[in-house]
């Protein structure tokens, strides 16, 4: 990554060092200071390299962090604030955006900082007012949110997930609570007590009781909820499925709140007409019902299918490959309990067997549970046998890709359907 400046540059990369340039110093290239300084680069922090590009106090950053719903929250804190009259960018997942522009295709959920430096860059000259990010556990412990002042954290949710990498449950929370140590305001999930924080400038919400929280909830059609902040009271209407969205929509609120501190009623309204994110209870078909869903964790099956329990279900699904290995029987289990139907198929096999990994996830399922590799002919079985049933693909979302063996296959869960729906007319 290199920024042009009036007279030299800022980079990353030690491959790119020149004298006179300055060398921003992370965890990932710190093995290479002594060389860019035979070089004659200076070296610089991260928030030096904000100073040096002249953005500190330009725009206001909002960290999002959790097991699942930071993309949603992200995109319908944007929508938001777009509404309210305040433009924002966001970097996550999906990649990042300006408003509906794309700046930078999906890479790492938060990325490097010098790269996260780049867009904030590109946003404030932009003219945002907001930066929003995804901030993954990885980003957190390998320090790459290092130089960024956050005017506001909020915190979604935490289940098992990334053990592959934090080794323990323990960790992967105690990697997450640390974010939320400091004195920055906060929006805090109320019902998580996996997690520790520092609770001043801090704002709960929840279904149940907190700062902020929803009441005679109705989620048959899509979301309505009375929401409550102490004495005010606002009608919350949304057209998206399943109690988790809630969740993330009370998130937004509360944020909202800390934000601009604006009536209630005025920040329900500005949800309104959110259409949702590519890949996370999208709906690909509507006759007959094909939904396309991210959801790759125990937490966020149980909750995308819980939210469908009355609806007869098909499901493909499998586990990506070189990740943590003990939620795959977990996640199979959890299908079983809610599928009429379900089919074991491949992720993202990575350098794994695609076969062990399918057999890993179906060790706790019935005998009879359909299994196929190939996960287009899989997509293919759950529309042929599908009647009245509603089908969910899970796991891929909006990926264009299947990683096998270090190779990156184009593949969309989503052209998939709508070829094999072109082809039966």
């Amino acid at each position: 990554m290199k920024i042009a400046l009036n007279s030299g540059f800022i980079t990353d990369n030690s491959k790119e060092v020149k004298s006179g340039c300055y060398f921003v110093l992370s965890n990932s290239n710190s093995k290479y200071s002594a060389q860019a300084l035979d070089l004659g680069a200076k070296l610089i922090s991260p928030s030096e390299a904000i100073e040096l590009l002249g953005l500190k106090n330009r725009i206001k950053i909002i960290g999002i962090t959790g097991t699942n719903g930071k993309t949603t929250t992200a995109f319908l804190l944007a929508h938001t604030l777009a509404n309210l009259g305040y433009k924002s960018a966001v970097s996550g997942t999906c990649g990042s955006f300006i408003g509906d522009r794309q700046i930078a295709k999906k890479g790492l959920t938060t990325s490097q900082i010098l790269e996260s430096i780049s867009y904030i860059k590109e946003a404030v000259d932009s003219g945002c007012e907001y930066f929003i990010m995804e901030v993954s556990s990885h980003a957190i412990a390998q320090n790459r949110i290092e130089g960024l002042e956050f005017s506001l954290k909020i915190f979604t949710n935490l289940s098992q997930d990334h053990l592959d990498y934090h080794k323990s449950f323990s960790e992967y929370a105690r990697v997450k609570s640390s974010f939320l140590n400091d004195e920055c305001d906060k929006i805090i999930n109320a019902d998580c007590k996996e997690i520790s924080y520092n609770p001043i400038n801090s704002l709960t919400y929840s279904t149940n009781h907190a700062d902020i929280y929803a009441d005679k909830i109705n989620l048959e059609n899509g979301i309505n909820a009375t929401i409550i902040n102490g004495d005010e009271k606002a009608d919350l209407s949304l057209n998206l499925h399943g109690k988790f969205n809630l969740y993330n929509a009370l998130s937004v609120i509360a944020a909202t709140k800390k934000l601009l501190n604006l009536d209630l009623q005025s920040i329900c309204d500005g949800l309104k007409d959110f259409k949702g994110v590519a890949g996370r209870m999208e709906i690909v078909s509507h006759l007959p019902t094909i939904i396309v869903d991210f959801a790759h964790t125990p937490d966020g099956i149980q909750k995308v299918l819980s939210s469908m329990c009355d609806k007869e279900l098909i499901v493909v699904f499998g586990a990506g490959g070189d990740r943590d290995k003990s939620k795959r029987p977990i996640m199979g289990q959890i299908v079983a309990k809610y599928a009429k139907i379900a089919i074991v198929t491949s992720d993202n096999p990575r350098s794994e067997e695609p076969d062990e990994i399918i057999e890993q996830v179906a060790a706790l399922m019935p005998k009879n549970t359909i299994k196929i590799q190939n996960r287009k002919e899989a997509i293919a079985k759950a529309m042929d046998i599908q009647n009245d049933e509603v089908l969910l693909i899970l796991g891929k979302g909006d990926e264009s890709y299947q990683e096998i063996n270090g190779v990156k296959y184009s593949f969309s869960d989503q052209e998939v359907v709508k070829e094999i729906l072109s082809k039966k007319g």
